[in-house]
């Protein structure tokens, strides 16, 4: 079983932006709240609203990033 090739960007977006948001959020909820009773509840929150945002970002920000790189090594 594989995954057609043409969804690669869509498969490493949405991995990208899984890992991303769940160590992100989890230190960022670590960072803000400390452990406590409701850390679990607050962290899960917080990674889902994170995932919502991270996969159409690393969807849309790689070719930016790119060109920027690009401009970035040619100066």
């Amino acid at each position: 079983m594989g995954i057609n090739k043409s969804y690669e960007s869509l498969v490493f977006a949405f991995f990208m932006g899984l890992g991303m948001s769940f160590f992100m959020s989890f230190i960022m909820t670590l960072i803000n709240v400390g452990i406590n009773s409701v850390f679990f509840k607050i962290w899960m929150g917080n990674w889902g609203i994170g995932f919502i945002v991270a996969v159409p970002v690393s969807l849309i920000l790689p070719p930016f990033i790119s060109r920027l790189v690009k401009i970035v090594i040619e100066k």
